[in-house]
């Protein structure tokens, strides 16, 4: 992957959540606008595709596709590829940590949206600080919605 390249990692922890609860959650995208106050939308294209839009403080919305590439729900793990506005991977690992859950995300992307690319330079700190923003919010959400939802 060439030009506006990023790489984030970041690390959920949720306190008296199962990992299968978390799982079911997080493989659930049609559930994300509930708890993600970001994802404003999720659109199913097929059993494996799903077109999520989202957006955060900065004044642009991301439209991603996401494909799910692999989902084993007994090793905790989930990777998709994503289009759209992004192109690359992200991956979800789980792993049961003192009566909770650790949710450990990676991602790898380009940027493919033009004012993504032309501000790239100079606008990078606001971008990952925008993604930290995003995900910190999905982090709480997340846990909300957990806490919230029957076993």
């Amino acid at each position: 992957m060439a030009g506006a390249e990023y790489r984030f990692r970041s690390s959920w922890w949720l306190p008296d959540v199962p990992v299968a609860r978390v799982f079911d959650a997080v493989v659930d995208l049609e559930s994300y606008p509930r708890w993600w106050p970001d994802v404003r939308t999720v659109r199913r294209i097929d059993d494996d595709t799903a077109e999520v839009v989202c957006r955060s403080r900065l004044p642009y919305r991301l439209v991603v596709s996401m494909r799910r590439e692999h989902q084993d729900p007994v090793g905790g793990q989930v990777r998709v590829r994503l289009g759209g506005d992004l192109d690359g991977i992200l991956a979800g690992v789980l792993h049961p940590v003192g009566g909770g859950t650790r949710l450990e995300i990676t991602q790898h992307v380009r940027a493919r949206k033009l004012l993504l690319r032309r501000l790239d330079g100079v606008a990078r700190p606001f971008f990952r600080a925008n993604h930290a923003w995003m995900m910190s919010r999905g982090h709480r959400g997340l846990s909300a919605y957990l806490v919230g939802s029957p076993d």
